[in-house]
């Protein structure tokens, strides 16, 4: 028979005949499993000389490292970017020097500085836990134009500062593991300088805050799949639009309410605090789809050059609470709510399910009357509107209904669209007139398809010029009974 220690898979029958040869025991199995036992010997012997970052912060900070205070500092996912920005300002000052231990073997391992001095975080024991490596980073989105900066994901940061030492531990979010949130910890061997070291750190953080007058919204994808279901709050940068008051072709008097609402407070702001008068304010643009809501939030993000704007839609309606943070760190701030009938419908119709609007009343109650803050708010449907959004004054304080185009606002956005194409416009009255009750959106998409039928009519490489019949073919498609639907989706009139 073979000897005891030789090992059979699970499930293997070898029905009383001997093992197979491969397995039989040799001399060199002897071999490897002495020098195997050597290794666990020598292993447990020299485990007090292992490097370990304990043993690390005790040499840098001295007797008594482990019962040192620590300072804890947490933040959205988001603000990672922003925390490193502010670290590396802070570690910049001439007067202190500092050495970056990067920390492998982090994942899945909730710890922080604290577990970090006293050694429980089982670096001494464990060969593959959080254990003294080369630093690893991540970047982050730092403008909207691809620029990034490389972060920290999970690192040790050895300060000196004349006689006094610090230890800084930063870690970036893993919401992968639930962990969406960034970590700084702060300690050294002067309590109250490891406290003010924070609130330094902090301090500079917002000062180089990367969504600063930056056009942001919530969201985002990782590997195609949306995060909104992992509770992760993700913002992307936009560039910020450029548009005139003629590409908006609205009405000179609406346009005149909106721009005084949001653009004129803006600009008058020290005047308007100084005789005593409130910043915050809220703008609702209702009307039915296609009309220009969108456009017209363009426009003012367009005119307020320098001000934070953090736009909210969809999904990341529920993204509320820190949009506002947002807004009210980095003034003067825009917040943009798209379709807030999602979240704001009158509470009587489904009681006891709102908690997103009770979010966005509190949010706007709760400025303070000099925080340049404003909210706009669109909705298709201001009759579904919570009364006490729409009507009380410290929420909205200025409700704009846009219309359907007129003829005259129907010729001005045909003009706009047509851009540089050759378009024969001698029966353009007719077809104006045909349009009647359209959207903006119906005539974009009309000249859009007029394009395509002279293209289809004239086939080669030249440039295409739109006659009058190819308008007037196209206008008759979209009419056409067949296409209801399609324009319905354009905001066309009913055919």
């Amino acid at each position: 028979m073979a000897s005891g220690w030789v090992a059979y898979g699970p499930g293997i029958d070898t029905g009383g005949a001997p093992p197979p040869e491969e397995l039989r025991p040799e001399l060199a199995d002897v071999g490897r499993l002495l020098r195997r036992g050597v290794r666990a010997v020598v292993g447990a012997a020299r485990a007090d000389e292992r490097v370990t970052l304990s043993r690390i912060l005790a040499e840098h900070l001295g007797d008594g490292a482990a019962g040192l205070e620590v300072v804890q500092e947490r933040a959205p996912s988001y603000e990672h970017v922003n925390l490193q920005a502010g670290l590396d300002a802070w570690l910049d000052d001439p007067g202190r020097t500092f050495e970056l231990v990067g920390i492998v073997g982090y994942q899945h391992r909730p710890f922080g500085l604290g577990e970090l001095l006293t050694g429980i975080d089982g670096s001494a024991h464990d060969p593959f836990g959080p254990r003294p490596g080369n630093p690893s980073r991540v970047n982050r989105a730092a403008g909207p134009d691809g620029e990034v900066r490389p972060c920290i994901r999970c690192g040790l940061y050895l300060v000196t500062e004349g006689e006094t030492r610090l230890a800084v531990f930063f870690r970036g979010p893993e919401p992968e593991i639930g962990m969406p949130v960034s970590s700084l910890h702060v300690t050294g061997t002067d309590p109250e300088r490891a406290r003010q070291a924070a609130a330094e750190i902090r301090a500079e953080a917002l000062a180089r805050n990367v969504f600063r007058g930056q056009v942001l919204s919530f969201g985002g994808e990782v590997f195609g799949f949306e995060v909104f279901g992992q509770g992760e709050a993700l913002l992307s940068f936009h560039r910020r639009p450029v548009m005139t008051a003629d590409q908006l072709v609205l009405d000179a008097g609406t346009l005149a309410e909106v721009q005084r609402q949001v653009v004129e407070v803006a600009r008058h702001k020290e005047r308007l605090l100084a005789a005593g008068q409130h910043l915050k304010r809220g703008l609702l643009l209702y009307g039915p789809p296609g009309v220009g809501k969108t456009h017209t939030v363009r426009f003012l993000m367009s005119r307020l050059v320098g001000t934070t704007v953090v736009q909210l839609s969809g999904g990341a309606l529920q993204f509320i609470s820190e949009a506002c943070s947002i807004a009210r760190a980095l003034q003067p701030a825009m917040v943009v709510v798209e379709d807030v009938d999602l979240i704001a419908e009158e509470r009587g119709m489904h009681p006891g399910q709102h908690p997103l609007l009770f979010q966005l009343l509190n949010e706007m109650d709760g400025l303070a009357e000099d925080a340049d803050v404003v909210f706009v708010l669109t909705t298709n449907r201001p009759d579904l509107l919570e009364p006490a959004l729409a009507a009380r004054p410290g929420r909205v304080d200025q409700a704009v209904a846009l219309q359907l185009p007129d003829a005259g606002a129907r010729r001005a956005l045909f003009e706009l669209y047509r851009g540089d194409l050759d378009v024969d416009t001698s029966r353009l009255d007719d077809v104006l007139a045909r349009t009647d009750g359209v959207t903006a959106s119906f005539l974009k998409e009309l000249l859009r398809r007029a394009a395509l039928v002279a293209a289809t009519r004239t086939p080669g490489d030249g440039s295409i010029a739109v006659s009058a019949d190819d308008l007037e073919a196209a206008l008759d498609e979209l009419l056409d009974a067949r296409n209801a639907m399609t324009r319905a989706l354009l905001g066309g009139a009913p055919g």
